[in-house]
């Protein structure tokens, strides 16, 4: 008996590469205002506004004295729950 990967397989692949990439981005955006990047430099700005635009949901959802830690908690619950998400439908389309 031969094991085929079929498009089961190649849509988790797709649905797992995407929610990796929307983490990544809100990683990155994470990371560069933690290290205070130019906001005036359009990489940065793409980053940020995507970023925001991915975590709208749960920007400003906990309030720290601290801008940082808004920021990462915010950005962070984002960016943990897309990647459980989606590698969780990832594994059930794969089945």
């Amino acid at each position: 008996m031969s094991y085929s990967r079929g498009n089961g397989f190649t849509a988790a692949r797709v649905i797992a590469l995407v929610a990796d990439v929307m983490a990544f981005i809100i990683g990155l955006w994470i990371l560069m205002y933690l290290l205070d990047a130019n906001r005036g430099n359009e990489l940065v700005e793409f980053v940020r506004d995507t970023a925001r635009w991915l975590a709208g949901w749960s920007y400003d959802l906990f309030t720290f004295d601290k801008a940082w830690a808004n920021v990462v908690a915010g950005y962070g619950l984002a960016a943990l729950v897309y990647l459980f998400i989606g590698h969780a439908i990832a594994g059930r389309v794969r089945r």
